[in-house]
Parts: C-alpha cells; sequence; structure tokens
C-alpha cells in the first residue's frame, strides 16, 4: 500500500506563491508519473499539472505560464511551485501518483490540501 502525503497549501492573496509538495510512502518498484489536480467549489476535480518518470511534464492551459510541476525522484516527492495566483485558482488540490508494482500497475490520491487566493 502507497501513501501520499501533502503539504504546503494555505491562504494568499492574488499574486503571491505557494509551494506544494507530495510524498510518497510504500513499498513499491517505481513511480510511472506523478500529478496534481484541483476542485474548485462546485465543480469537479480537473488536472493541473503532470510530470512522467523521463522529466516530461503538461499543463493545464489555466496554468501554463504561472505554475511549475517537479519531481525527486531520491524522495519519491512531487512539488507544484505557484506563481501569479489568481482567485480562480482557489481550490483543494490533490496529488496523484500512478505506482508500479512487480505485476500490476495502482493510481493513489493524497488527501488534498486546501489552497485559497484572496482578491
Amino acid at each position: 500500500q502507497v501513501q501520499l502525503v501533502e503539504s504546503g497549501g494555505g491562504l494568499v492573496q492574488a499574486g503571491g506563491s505557494l509551494r506544494l509538495s507530495c510524498a510518497a510512502s510504500g513499498r513499491f518498484s517505481s513511480i510511472i508519473s506523478m500529478g496534481w489536480y484541483r476542485q474548485p467549489p462546485g465543480n469537479q476535480r480537473a488536472l493541473v499539472a503532470t510530470i512522467v518518470s523521463d522529466g516530461r511534464t503538461d499543463y493545464a492551459d489555466s496554468v501554463k505560464g504561472r505554475f511549475i510541476i517537479s519531481r525527486d525522484n531520491a524522495k519519491n516527492t512531487v512539488y507544484l511551485e505557484m506563481n501569479s495566483l489568481r482567485p480562480e485558482d482557489t481550490a483543494v488540490y490533490y496529488c496523484s501518483m500512478k505506482v508500479r508494482y512487480i505485476v500490476r500497475v495502482d493510481d493513489y490520491w493524497g488527501q488534498g490540501t486546501q489552497v485559497t487566493v484572496s482578491s
């Protein structure tokens, strides 16, 4: 079993920055991909950014140029650097990882961390 523990959310003024972290613990062979999703109040969860094992990244159009996803493979940790934050970035942010075992692949989710951007 894998556990994902997130940290770094909070309240920030528009234009400010926050950095989210998500660390995986447990026994597994490797992490195939890592990602961040967010769920604004009353809306569905949506992709923010992903990063795969070779370092390639992908971003939602709404965060391109403002957010940066990165990973530390030695620490099994993914980060989301969020800059120039806007009120519309307010949401619960979830990390997700696709983990490889010997004979299968599973997806795991963090518990979520609240990000609130005030205008």
